[in-house]
């Protein structure tokens, strides 16, 4: 079962059909929304501010999700995938975003809805990546639009496919 910890009075909740993996760690000031997982060793850390996400997110193997102190909550929206080792810290992120493996997204961006943030990126700190963007590099930089098919094919396909995952775990 997953490390499940309150922290100053705060204990995090969950959503209906959630699954968490038997390393994962959440505690703190986190509320989850349904049909969500976090995979094996990914850490949410709502100790220092609040962490708020929405439904259907998949938070990947290795992920950490943070927060700043007195500064930065974070915020995730629906359909969201972030990808094996990404970093989200102190950040908003919108409804029908990838943020890719090994991402970082620092505190203070704002990821508006139907982008991707490309594997490797890191988006420095107070970074606004408009709605259909995709960002790659370091720092960050926009690099095309987000077509109908990639929408499609990647934003929507993983968000789907990884509550499809989750189930093969929840039947064991």
């Amino acid at each position: 079962m997953a490390l499940i910890k309150e922290v100053q009075g705060k204990t995090p909740e969950m959503g209906e059909d959630c699954y968490l993996a038997e390393n994962a760690t959440i505690v703190g000031d986190v509320v989850m929304g349904a049909r969500c997982s976090v995979w094996f060793n990914a850490v949410i850390r709502g100790d220092v501010n609040s962490i708020r996400i929405g439904d259907q997110v998949n938070i990947q193997d290795n992920a950490v999700i943070h927060c700043t102190y007195l500064k930065h909550a974070t915020q995730i929206g629906n359909y969201v995938s972030i990808g094996h080792s990404a970093m989200v810290h102190g950040c908003t992120i919108e409804d029908y975003v990838l943020i890719g493996m090994g991402a970082i997204v620092m505190d203070g961006c704002i990821v508006e809805s139907k982008s991707i943030i490309a594997a490797g990126a890191v988006v420095l700190e107070g970074t606004h990546v408009k709605s259909g963007s995709v960002y790659a590099g370091v720092p960050a930089k926009k690099v095309k639009e987000v077509d109908p098919s990639l929408f499609e094919g990647e934003i929507s396909r993983i968000a789907n496919n990884y509550v499809m995952y989750s189930s093969w775990f929840k039947e064991e």
